[in-house]
């Protein structure tokens, strides 16, 4: 039995996109700024995609700027206000940022920019009180997350929002992990930048978007042709482009069936998981993507011969039971780190190198809830040397 919960990390490319892109391939393949009809057609698959997307998030067509991914997508975010300044400004970022944020942020300090990371409750949450103490005369951003991919939380992005705009500030959000899960309104919510990922909603990998909001100017990050409003220079991915259209075209029209029914198969698995010796669930419960379950192992097991269990002890023995999660903990150079979004939660170094995550997508049924529950909970027993061995 084959089961796949690693939603977050990518999801399989759906048919239609699948089509989509080798109609593109074999029939649209022009350089979509050429002028004659090959090129046209190219242009006119990448402004059908646009506005598909668009469509989406509920956001204007010349608002879209397609890029190579939600990271690319950060990034111009983030750099392309940064570099608007002759001289370092302040932004504020949240303490549980995905690493194309904090990193980023990493990088303007280093050109002399000051950065504030707001706190999170246990639960992953910040708190709108910190934005508000935390703006200073010359913040330029806030860029806070929308749905966190390791434990689950959803920010308070409306609330949020409205402090940084009441304050004259422009606000970002990463939203790969939320868009095409969750409805996203941007003739509702006050956000200027917002970053989203085609392969996370059953589109291609190696494509994205960020919205901008009309108005709000940007300096590229590529010199070059000017494609993309002059914003992101280099001939389109037109195939991959298509996919994305098609997949977030899909995305809106299911996205009020399949947010309820991944909550229902997210409590399930939580449910199923509740007394599970020694492992507690992370994030926020309330507010939560619909279809991340999360957890951390808070009594430092050790296996026997003292080895203790880790994230990714956890997902080598899930894989070989032929069921994919992944780790809620990174592991860089070869050597296993805590995970930083736990540290800044309140967990122990321990416990935030014993982190799972669990992701469920379209394709995910009841049995493979049920299977999961079962077999996770058969190798932690396995795993954990018996209390008569563990005194002699």
């Amino acid at each position: 039995m084959q089961i796949y919960l690693d939603y977050s990390a990518t999801t399989p490319t759906r048919p239609e996109a699948i089509a989509a892109m080798q109609k593109a391939l074999t029939q649209q393949w022009g350089n979509p700024s050429s002028i004659h009809q090959w090129g046209q057609r190219a242009a006119t698959v990448v402004e059908t995609a646009r506005m598909q997307v668009a469509s989406l998030i509920n956001a204007a067509p010349d608002e879209i700027v397609f890029t190579a991914g939600g990271t690319e997508a950060d990034n111009l975010a983030l750099v392309g206000i940064a570099r608007r300044y002759r001289k370092p400004q302040h932004i504020i970022i949240s303490s549980v940022e995905h690493s194309a944020v904090s990193k980023t942020a990493l990088l303007l300090e280093q050109w002399g920019w000051d950065v504030t990371r707001l706190p999170v409750n246990p639960q992953g949450r910040v708190h709108p009180h910190d934005l508000k103490n935390a703006l200073r005369e010359n913040t330029v951003l806030v860029s806070v997350i929308y749905g966190q991919s390791e434990v689950g939380t959803v920010q308070p992005i409306q609330e949020l929002g409205e402090i940084a705009r009441a304050a004259g500030v422009l606000f970002h959000t990463d939203a790969v992990q939320v868009v095409g899960r969750m409805k996203v309104d941007l003739q509702q919510l006050p956000v200027d930048l917002l970053s989203l990922s085609s392969h996370k909603i059953y589109g291609p990998q190696g494509v994205g978007a960020l919205y901008r909001r009309e108005g709000v100017e940007l300096v590229p990050l590529l010199t070059g042709g000017g494609q993309e409003y002059q914003l992101r220079s280099g001939t389109g991915a037109v195939p991959a482009i298509a996919g994305f259209g098609i997949a977030a075209e899909l995305a809106e029209t299911e996205l009020g069936t399949e947010t309820p029914r991944l909550r229902t198969l997210r409590d399930r698995l939580f449910d199923r998981l509740a007394d599970t010796p020694g492992m507690v669930a992370t994030g926020d419960r309330l507010h939560r993507l619909p279809h991340h379950a999360s957890f951390c192992l808070t009594d430092t097991p050790r296996i026997s011969g003292g080895e203790p269990i880790t994230g990714r002890t956890l997902v080598r023995q899930m894989n070989l039971a032929g069921i994919a999660i992944s780790s809620g903990s990174a592991c860089n150079s070869g050597q296993l780190n805590p995970s930083p979004l736990l540290l800044a939660m309140g967990y122990s170094p321990a416990a935030a190198t014993a982190a799972i995550r669990l992701t469920l997508g379209r394709y995910t049924t009841e049995a493979d809830i049920d299977w999961t529950a079962m077999v996770l909970q058969q190798i932690l027993a396995r795993l954990r040397p018996s209390p008569a061995l563990s005194n002699v």
